[in-house]
């Protein structure tokens, strides 16, 4: 009896064992949903973070969207763990109008707009009259009337708030720029129909067009910078954490020097 009892409850012991083995590695398996929009900011989800995270011991898998509305509802409903395509003013705007609990980690090195022309060869050459197409949307509107403030062709109502500003807090026009708001998308194309025209980073690259052809480049508040999302109630998960520790790396800087030309650096990242 003996001799049938203790190999059986070695057995049994063993196949505990091999089960408690198991259940240990499936949790150790960290497999991560990351989504961005399609373009650089997809393209630094797979060449930056998706390396790094799995150097960790992730599994990544990423999502690209064509708009800016699923990205923030996949992340809201569980689907992914994290999000890169927005800057802070979308985000919070966009969380607040949809009910949604999101958070920012860390804002990251950004596609800068640009005004670019194929009639004049830089800003100092815009003549009287000249029309520009500009977006026709508030946020990326008041981003251009900065850049053009920067570089003297208008002047805007100081008492204005910055991140707001619009065509009615313009004090003076210098050149008497015409201005021709139309949909983001198609400012690339714009550049063909008017003098000048302010694309956005990212509908410039993904229009292959280079980013350094721009007469000027904004010097971008970072509000306007994209930032690493996730829901507020994972703000401090250790995946939070591992993407702030990547993002702060000196080889994320690196690869952004080396991959991402002419990008626009935090004020944390130029500072350090």
């Amino acid at each position: 009896m003996k001799k049938f009892f203790l190999p059986a409850i070695l057995l049994v012991l063993l196949a505990l064992l091999a089960a408690c083995g198991g259940e240990e590695s499936s949790a150790d398996s960290k497999t991560v949903k990351l989504g961005g929009t399609a373009g650089p900011y997809s393209d630094m989800l797979n060449k930056a973070f998706k390396p790094a995270l799995e150097e960790k011991g992730y599994t990544v898998e990423i999502t690209e969207f064509s708009d800016y509305i699923q990205p923030n509802n996949a992340l809201n409903n569980g689907d992914l763990d994290a999000n890169l395509f927005q800057h802070s003013v979308y985000l919070e705007n966009f969380s607040k109008e949809n009910n949604m609990d999101l958070t920012g980690l860390i804002t990251v090195p950004t596609a800068p707009m640009g005004i670019y022309s194929n009639v004049f060869k830089s800003i100092e050459e815009v003549k009287d009259g000249a029309t520009i197409a500009i977006p026709n949307d508030p946020v990326n509107a008041a981003r251009t009337f900065l850049i053009l403030q920067d570089h003297g062709l208008i002047t805007l109502d100081p008492a204005a708030e910055e991140l707001t500003v619009s065509e009615k807090d313009i004090q003076s026009n210098s050149k008497n720029l015409v201005f021709q708001p139309i949909e983001a998308g198609g400012l690339p194309r714009a550049v063909e129909s008017s003098d000048l025209a302010a694309v956005p980073g990212n509908f410039a690259l993904a229009a292959e067009m280079d980013l350094l052809d721009a007469l000027v480049l904004e010097d971008m508040p970072d509000q306007y910078r994209n930032l690493v999302a996730v829901k507020t109630e994972n703000k401090d998960s250790e995946l939070a954490k591992d993407l702030v520790e990547i993002v702060e790396s000196p080889e994320f800087e690196e690869l952004i020097d080396a991959e991402f030309e002419g990008f626009g650096k935090p004020e944390w990242m130029k500072s350090r």
